[in-house]
């Protein structure tokens, strides 16, 4: 049937046979007795008009009036002057629509990892995409370079060389749909270059180990210290790739040694081996300038990747991956077969948003909001928990809390879900190497005073 109308009522995919079908009015209430008892039409739906339906049809109208009759006589259709008519409930047994799971509210959420979405810049940003709009021609909307817009991949070069002190030209950079993707495509990259170990911190992020294994590579688990990776241990362990966070290590919060980040450079020197470094909230650093990216130290063995999720919002999906001439053009492939590109407009408005200076407008104002949440997390453990200590340095999203020995984590995780409180344990991001109770805190989302309301209801249920 034809799926052109002006009318915005309910179409119906149904098909009539003129000639040896039979009379139409029995075809027709065949076709809606069979959609109605496979469930295809649910109970309370709405059927278009008779009239509506019979120029969809190609029919007389007095074929569909003919068809509706019978069916409302025989309980599958509900008719009522001046209203639609509608399956009929209570009729026929059909399976009830399988609906997405509702994740739980909490009243106070200490997830890591995410900036307070409260204070997006929705104003700056639409500016930004307005502009960039304004200025699209139709031949701008077909399929474009799979590495991403000239524009965007331009500011990042320019970006992540003046903030990062990341040493690249625009020809390694390539825009992918956040760190997850990148990952993956990173990981699949350095398996066609015949890399089958790949080195990952223990703690750290479980989704990294699934990235990796899902690229037919074996993640082996290296510890983590003070001092950031075990680069000794990275050694040792055969690896022929590794991915480290060396700003502030997740989730422990420790930073790559100045003693560690030289060897980690000359291991992949001298071996040949890959680093992948993980630069997620490098930006955010309160008590002095971030360090630079350890891409600088070895820009033809490090693969620098970042993202917009921390410093923005996580739904834009955009991310970023710096990648040395062997791997570019592997990794400018594997985005073309994953998706053709990350979405034309985000990243174009995410260009704009760089190149008129409002992230960096927006990074000065979050930094103060978010040390003094930190600051407000750590003035609350010594209010209401001294026995708990802050560890990590003062920097990104989140610290890392030790529990008092012999704590039970996933018992106090618990006791806090009880009061609608989410806090993550330790526990939750070790895979071999296991380390005394601590909870992952993250601040981000929660300003001063809902920070001390939380640790004020944590401590009751912590009694």
């Amino acid at each position: 049937m034809s799926k052109s109308r002006s009318s915005d009522q309910p179409e119906l995919p149904i098909k009539l046979l003129r000639g040896s079908g039979g009379p139409l009015h029995l075809q027709l209430e065949q076709a809606l007795r069979d959609a109605i008892r496979g469930g295809r039409l649910r109970q309370g739906s709405a059927l278009p008009s008779t009239r509506t339906l019979a120029a969809d049809l190609g029919v007389a109208r007095g074929v569909v009036v003919e068809a509706y009759e019978q069916l409302a006589a025989e309980g599958f259709l509900a008719t009522r002057r001046g209203a639609a008519t509608t399956v009929a409930a209570g009729r026929i047994e059909t399976a009830p629509l399988q609906r997405a799971a509702v994740a739980p509210t909490w009243a106070f959420d200490f997830k890591p990892g995410v900036p307070d979405l409260r204070l997006f810049p929705f104003t700056r940003w639409s500016r930004s995409a307005r502009r960039v709009l304004r200025g699209l021609t139709p031949p701008a909307l077909g399929y474009g370079d799979a590495r991403g817009t000239p524009e965007l991949r331009t500011g990042l070069a320019d970006y992540l060389g003046r903030v990062r002190q990341v040493r690249c030209d625009v020809s390694q950079v390539l825009v992918c749909s956040g760190f997850a993707q990148g990952l993956g495509l990173v990981a699949k990259a350095l398996a066609r270059h015949g890399v089958r170990r790949f080195g990952i911190e223990d703690p750290t992020h479980p989704d990294q180990q699934h990235a990796i294994s899902a690229a037919g590579l074996q993640a082996v688990h290296i510890p983590v210290d003070e001092q950031g990776l075990r680069v000794d241990l990275l050694e040792a362990s055969r690896a022929e790739a590794v991915l480290v966070t060396p700003a502030h290590q997740f989730p422990t919060g420790a930073v790559l040694s100045a003693a560690r980040r030289q060897q980690l450079a000359a291991w992949a020197t001298a071996r040949g081996g890959w680093i992948v470094e993980d630069d997620y909230d490098a930006e955010y650093r309160y008590d002095r300038e971030p360090i630079g990216a350890l891409q600088s130290l070895a820009p033809s063995r490090v693969i620098y990747a970042g993202s917009a999720s921390k410093i923005l919002a996580p739904a834009l999906r955009l991310g970023w991956i710096v990648a040395p001439p062997p791997l570019g053009d592997t990794l400018a492939e594997l985005k073309r077969l994953s998706d053709m590109g990350t979405p034309l407009i985000e990243q174009l408005a995410y260009a704009d948003f760089l190149a008129g200076g409002e992230l960096d407008r927006h990074l000065r104002r979050m930094r103060a909001v978010y040390r003094a949440r930190r600051d407000a997390v750590i003035d609350a453990l010594a209010q209401d928990f001294p026995g708990w200590l802050p560890h990590g340095i003062a920097a990104g999203l989140h610290l890392l809390a030790w529990l008092p020995a012999r704590t039970k984590e996933a018992a106090l995780v618990d006791a806090a879900a009880r009061r609608g409180i989410r806090v993550l344990p330790l526990a939750g991001y070790c895979t071999q190497h296991r380390l005394p109770p601590a909870l992952v805190l993250g601040y981000a989302g929660l300003n001063e005073g809902e920070i001390r309301r939380a640790f004020a209801r944590l401590a009751k249920a912590n009694s």
